[in-house]
């Protein structure tokens, strides 16, 4: 019996032994294959196959994960048609009225787009254009359709949007002269006026503008249509015709005193116009 004991325990110890010898760890990454024993050969198998199954085991979490997205995104969708069928059926309309629609009001936005890039010069030619836009625009926003509730920011920024095409060339572009009894009109006070620029400073460029008719800055006639150049800072061009002007004036001037001098008790008769800057 007690020869069977000692044999038992010799040979658990042999087991204890091999089961340790059988556990050798990985060799390094830097050890090639070839020169790997058989146990470090097992070794790195096994710590590859554990890799393998762990990253197998991630792979198989993402896509459970993907599986359960699609199910919630297709939910999701479903939903937002429902919610978009019982929105179009408040105003009557299908699916494809309402993509007609969309589509109807992005070239509305396109066309404005245009518009904006325009100078104001090419706006005032395109007047025509403006209007046309602007009723397109609201005879569209007449549908039932305008009423959903998605294109009602983009319908609000459409009609500001036009409107602002109004406004930028909303000034005449003549200016018929009155008379200077009636309306005191001279290109100071022309220029001065708000519907052209609000600065009488500004009256170079009707003068430059207009030389075809305009040959004295001082006379203008009653019925001419002066074209108006749009609003902004004098040009080189304009400054120096002004100044030409007014050194000619002072000129004009001095000669007038030099002559009064010389000849104190002659007299002329004053030019006339029918109205002077």
């Amino acid at each position: 019996m007690k020869n069977l004991l000692l044999l038992a325990l010799f040979s658990g110890s042999i087991m204890v032994a091999t089961a340790a010898e059988e556990k050798v760890p990985p060799p390094p990454e830097s050890k090639p294959d070839i020169e790997l024993t058989c146990d470090e050969a097992d070794a790195r198998i096994a710590k590859y196959r554990d890799a393998n199954n762990e990253l197998k085991a991630k792979l198989d979490g993402i896509r459970a994960d993907i599986l359960k997205a699609e199910g919630d995104l297709t939910t999701a969708v479903s939903d937002i048609k429902k919610c978009n069928d019982d929105i179009y059926a408040q105003v009557s309309a299908s699916e494809a009225e309402v993509n007609a629609f969309r589509e109807a009001l992005g070239r509305i936005e396109g066309r404005v787009r245009e518009m904006q890039r325009l100078t104001n010069d090419q706006l005032a030619d395109r007047r025509a254009d403006v209007i046309q836009l602007d009723k397109d625009f609201r005879q569209l926003v007449g549908q039932r359709l305008a009423a959903l509730p998605e294109f009602y920011d983009r319908i609000n920024a459409l009609g500001r949007d036009i409107k602002g095409l109004y406004r930028e060339h909303s000034r005449p572009p003549g200016y018929t002269v009155g008379t200077w009894a009636e309306n005191k009109d001279c290109l100071w006070n022309i220029s001065g006026r708000s519907e052209i620029y609000a600065d009488p400073h500004q009256w170079p460029k009707i003068w430059l503008a207009n030389t075809d008719k305009i040959k004295n800055p001082d006379v203008i006639q009653p019925g001419w249509v002066l074209n108006i150049p749009p609003k902004g800072p004098k040009s080189d061009e304009e400054m120096k015709a002004e100044r030409r002007y007014w050194r000619k004036k002072k000129a004009e001037i001095q000669a007038a005193q030099a002559a009064a001098t010389e000849t104190p008790q002659s007299t002329a008769a004053p030019a006339t116009s029918e109205t002077g800057k």
